[in-house]
């Protein structure tokens, strides 16, 4: 069955740049900026899934730490 969405969370790496792990999928992909990781992130679900059970929408949930003084 074709899934309509496929959900990857996206942080940013210690290393620089930004690191994406979809949801439920053995999927992961990196790249130096968000234009690029989102072409990744395009290439890396077309090559996982065959041609008629690509999903329909790519979901980009991007989680960002951020510490601040207490």
């Amino acid at each position: 069955m074709k899934e309509t969405e496929i959900v990857f969370s996206v942080q940013e790496a210690a290393e620089g740049g930004y690191e994406a792990q979809a949801l439920g999928h053995p999927i992961y992909t990196q790249a130096d900026t968000l234009d690029e990781l989102r072409a990744m992130v395009r290439d890396a679900v077309r090559c996982h899934f065959d041609a008629d059970s690509v999903p329909a929408a790519i979901r980009l949930r991007i989680v960002r730490d951020e510490v601040i003084p207490a």
